[in-house]
């Protein structure tokens, strides 16, 4: 009999998580925000519009960023993923994560991770206009800080004349 229902079945999902296996058996149709949310508990990885366009939920996928409400955790099988989880060494915050924090580059903060992560997926050498570092931070969606604080910040960890 043909299964009338395909987003019902179940696949088996490996990566790694920061480091850690994770090996679960989940929904097909399984957004890989929900897995590394809900599944794993890694809840430092926002869901903002659940359609890729804010960028609250990136992620780096095998060196990469990516949107984790647009990618099925099925497609990140075998991945290596990271999430802001892995930034800071205990209390010990990355130096991005400190400029964010002395520049007032967040208020609410729902955006502040997929930031990050995305400032972390990138070389920065790449990076050493402040238009450059603007047109990086373009694809990221802050409703509260009016981005001068972020790019501030961004601007004072990769040396660029802000």
């Amino acid at each position: 009999m043909m299964d009338t229902n395909p987003g019902s079945r179940e696949v088996d999902v490996a990566v790694t998580i920061n480091g850690a296996q994770v090996r679960e058996r989940v929904p097909a149709r399984l957004l890989l925000s929900d897995f590394i949310r809900d599944v794993v508990g890694l809840t430092g990885t926002h869901v903002g519009c659940e359609h890729g366009y804010c960028g609250a939920c990136t992620v780096i996928v095998d060196g990469d960023a990516i949107r984790s409400c647009s990618t099925l955790a099925v497609q990140a099988d075998g991945s290596n993923i990271r999430t802001v989880e892995d930034l800071a060494d205990g209390d010990q915050l990355t130096p991005m994560q400190q400029a964010f924090h002395e520049n007032h580059a967040m208020q609410c903060g729902f955006c502040t991770t997929g930031f990050l992560m995305t400032l972390e997926s990138v070389d920065s050498a790449d990076y050493q206009d402040k238009e450059r570092v603007v047109e990086l931070l373009s694809g990221n969606l802050c409703r509260c800080t009016g981005y001068q604080n972020i790019v501030t910040a961004v601007c004072s960890v990769w040396g660029v004349d802000d």
